[in-house]
């Protein structure tokens, strides 16, 4: 059975066991005192995102984008009697008596292609050559398929009798009018834009798609495709979390390289904020170092909150909501601007007023990529579906057997990568789990979760497995 990412109790079995040479997650202090629990984390961000406000947009825009309202059959499916197939609309007592040796021959007085909205009349003794989703002519009992006939054009000779019905598609068949044909909630796929579109609907009204931008901080960060000096590295988590977003259904934007200079955090994300509905950043969050320049950065709002996850890897994790000031004038109307207490006067009257004031949420994840990855997959991924009022976003759970022991730190939840063979229901730890090794990262196509109070498991044991997009 599938479950979202977050909301999974795996592993509810207490039974810690120590294996012979297990692979797995760094040994790690610390039992998880005065961490936060995965769940709780997730539902703080669940408590604080609202869904973006339904828009109306045509068909041709509307995949994979979740429905705002249920939409209704206007009038029945189909909304005529018609032919499922090419034949020859007849009475059945005219052709009781057909047979492959006896076949009865009947004029045809008239042809019905589909489209014709002439009104036609279906005598008796006689038969009306008709096309597949041609209206039905009047007194028509059934239609006999072009197969069991000569296909004359001016008598045709059936050689089988048919039954009353036959290759009859009746109005209201598929639905009828009133009924609800998708529902509110759907992610809308090829097959529901194509009822949509069958019921007559040229609009319909979705959640947009969240627009995320990705900012990555750090000196030692460059541009891929630039050359590098020892102590520099090639900037991948921008790229990666962007596409992560576009694969979660999101128009992503990836912001150039932020240096680890604190007064210009801000100004970063402030420039951003006129195309985002959802910011990430990367880095500039670990616990304690002198360097967390987003940290320092957004702590001065009051708004997002720094803490220690019961995870690994992940556990410096932050999220909350920037706060967007009102335009200083009109000509500012189409900028942004982050409302920074107690500096900005206007700002703090605003937010002080008893309307709305609009709130961008904000994560922050750590800078080791496989941090980043799993953060996402575990938090933003979510709640990207929250933003849509979609709660099946998250990563697929199944059980799968393990090939080979490992273990993992106490008090925290280990997301390790691995692969996962469904059709042999086995999952294979990787070797190399270190939060920096993204090559490991490119091998693995499932994450092992192993609960806070397991710290070995055995080959052959059952484990939670998330199956990675």
């Amino acid at each position: 059975m599938s479950e979202p990412a977050g909301r999974s109790t795996a592993g509810t079995e207490k039974s810690p066991r120590e294996p012979k040479g297990p692979v797995g997650a760094p040994e790690v202090s610390g039992t998880g005192a005065e961490m936060t629990s995965v769940e709780t984390h997730l539902g703080d961000i669940f408590d604080t995102i609202r869904p973006l406000a339904p828009t109306e947009l045509g068909l041709s825009d509307a995949l994979g984008l979740v429905l705002a309202e249920d939409v209704t059959a206007d009038v029945p499916l189909p909304s005529f009697d018609n032919s499922s197939m090419d034949g020859y609309a007849v009475r059945v007592q005219d052709v009781a008596t057909a047979s492959e040796q006896h076949p009865v021959t009947l004029p045809v007085v008239a042809e019905v292609a589909a489209g014709d909205t002439g009104a036609y009349a279906l005598p008796e003794g006689a038969s009306i050559r008709i096309m597949t989703g041609a209206m039905l002519p009047r007194g028509t009992e059934a239609v006999v398929p072009v197969e069991w006939t000569d296909g004359g054009t001016a008598r045709v000779a059936i050689r089988a009798h048919a039954e009353a019905g036959q290759a009859l598609r009746l109005a209201g068949g598929d639905a009828q009018a009133g009924e609800v044909l998708v529902a509110q909630g759907t992610m809308l796929r090829p097959m529901h834009i194509a009822v949509i579109a069958a019921a007559g609907r040229g609009t319909v009204r979705v959640r947009p798609r969240p627009r995320v931008v990705v900012l990555s901080t750090g000196n030692e960060l460059a541009e891929p495709g630039t050359p590098i000096i020892p102590g520099r590295i090639w900037d991948s988590n921008s790229f990666m979390i962007a596409a992560a977003a576009r694969e979660a259904g999101c128009l992503a934007y990836r912001q150039a390289i932020v240096p680890d200079k604190p007064e210009e955090v801000l100004p970063a994300i402030e420039d951003q904020l006129v195309r985002a509905d959802l910011l990430i950043t990367t880095g500039g969050v670990s616990m304690g170092g002198e360097h967390d320049v987003v940290k320092a950065a957004l702590r001065q709002l009051g708004t997002i909150r720094f803490r220690k996850v019961a995870m690994q890897p992940g556990m410096p994790q932050g999220f909350g909501t920037i706060g967007l000031a009102p335009p200083a004038n009109p000509e500012e109307k189409h900028r942004r601007r982050i409302w920074r207490r107690p500096f900005d006067a206007a700002a703090e009257d605003a937010m002080n007023s008893p309307g709305p004031v609009e709130h961008v949420p904000i994560f922050t994840l750590p800078g080791n990529p496989v941090s980043a990855y799993v953060s996402f997959q575990v938090f933003v991924r979510p709640a990207i579906g929250a933003m849509q009022a979609y709660d099946k976003l998250g990563l697929e759970m199944v059980r799968a057997e393990l090939t080979t022991p490992l273990r993992s730190p106490a008090g925290r939840r280990s997301f390790l990568r691995g692969v996962l063979n469904r059709k042999s229901g086995r999952v294979e730890p990787l070797i190399g789990q270190g939060s920096h090794q993204i090559a490991t990262l490119g091998k693995a196509n499932a994450l092992i979760v192993v609960p806070e109070w397991v710290v070995a498991t055995a080959a052959g044991e059952s484990v939670d497995v998330l199956v990675l997009p």
